[in-house]
């Protein structure tokens, strides 16, 4: 009996141990568990913090791209007078970038190529007016730029289609217009908490080449110069332009010395050059008076060996007439480059016309009330010429 009871006790103690044993393998499979499940944990771990690394790689990345995608300031600018010349002179100033510099026929190109630019950040238009043919595609292209985060300033004084300025402004396009101010006078009076004091005496000198000298904002920086300094100081500056149109990087040179405060005198052999303008232009009195034509109302020659420009004046004065007209042909082109001039007493708004004329001839033009340009096809011209001295009674 007593060793039955033994027997079972002995069954027992086995049958505990047996269950210690597997109470043991579950405690230690449920440890193993642990163990794997803590190095799943620590693995999910490590792999959100590569993660988050390459999230937080990425975002810096994205904003270094933004960043650097969107730097470039670019001033489109008239370069056939001092006016514009010095309008992208002072914005270079105030805000740096570079500038393009285009004939009234090129600024639709230039505009076609920066809209491509992915880098542009700030556009600046100056001085660059615009005519019934060409403000349309104008303001589609504004859109495209304001559409890709592009900050444009248009900024000029000739005269414009109000619906036009509407557009623009609907755009968001900062419109600085002034029919009575120059370009350049605007941009100064805009900008001038970013200029230094030299830059309202190449201000003066715009106005002075643009014959706005005595309107409100231009006289009275003319006051605080020399009236004969700033004189000669415009006019050598504008002989040295008109001189160089054939040469852009002579013209960004001007550009960037009148960016840096330098008169013309300090600029090298500005004034050397404008005595051999000087002498250029002397001859083409003798050559106007061979040549020019006059109808009723105006006086007209074609030229030759020099800018239209330069002449006009010669042939409106040696005319007799109130409207003086000078033309000169492109021939890679196919058109005339025209410029007009109005005396003091001529009575009509000659930009106006002009723009409206050249339009419906197939060309373009416009400008102020007694100077202005147009570029008419080869041949329109004797056409834009008769129509034109019918309009000027």
């Amino acid at each position: 009996m007593l060793a039955a009871t033994k027997k079972v006790t002995s069954k027992k103690t086995a049958a505990k141990k047996a269950t210690k044993k597997v109470t043991s393998k579950k405690t230690a499979a449920k440890k193993a568990t642990k163990k794997v499940t803590s190095k799943k944990t620590a693995a999910k771990k490590a792999t959100k913090k590569v993660t988050s690394k390459k999230t937080i790689t990425k975002k810096t990345t994205a904003k270094t791209v933004t960043k650097s995608k969107k730097t470039k300031v670019i001033c489109i600018s008239h370069k056939e007078d001092c006016d514009g010349i010095s309008s992208a002179a002072l914005i270079r100033q105030a805000f740096g970038g570079d500038a393009i510099l285009v004939d009234y026929p090129g600024q639709m190109e230039a505009l076609n190529q920066v809209v491509l630019d992915e880098k542009l950040k700030s556009l600046f238009i100056c001085d660059l007016g615009l005519s019934k043919k060409t403000q349309d595609e104008f303001i589609d292209l504004m859109a495209k730029l304001r559409k890709n985060k592009v900050s444009i300033t248009y900024i000029d004084h000739h005269d414009i289609d109000p619906t036009v300025v509407t557009a623009l402004e609907k755009l968001k396009v900062k419109v600085i217009h002034d029919i009575n101010e120059c370009t350049t006078v605007q941009v100064y009076n805009a900008y001038k908490s970013k200029l230094n004091d030299h830059a309202s005496f190449v201000a003066t000198c715009a106005a002075i080449t643009d014959y706005m000298e005595d309107r409100p904002l231009g006289s009275k920086l003319l006051q605080i110069y020399d009236r004969q300094f700033a004189l000669i100081s415009a006019t050598v500056m504008t002989y040295n332009i008109v001189g160089h149109q054939r040469e852009p990087d002579y013209l960004q040179y001007l550009v960037e010395e009148l960016a840096d405060s330098k008169f013309p005198h300090d600029i090298p052999n500005t004034y050397e050059f404008a005595q051999i303008q000087v002498e250029k232009l002397s001859q083409m009195i003798a050559k106007v008076k061979k040549g020019m034509k006059t109808m009723t109302n105006l006086g007209h020659m074609e030229i030759l060996d020099s800018g239209a420009s330069g002449a006009v004046n010669f042939v409106m004065g040696l005319s007799g007439k109130d409207v003086g007209v000078a033309y000169k042909e492109r021939v890679d082109h196919g058109i005339y480059a025209v410029s007009v001039r109005g005396s003091k007493n001529c009575k009509v708004h000659l930009g106006k016309i002009v723009n409206l004329l050249a339009t419906s001839l197939g060309g373009s033009g416009g400008g102020h009330d007694k100077a202005c340009g147009a570029v008419v096809p080869k041949p329109k011209i004797k056409k834009f010429i008769t129509e034109l001295n019918k309009k000027v009674k």
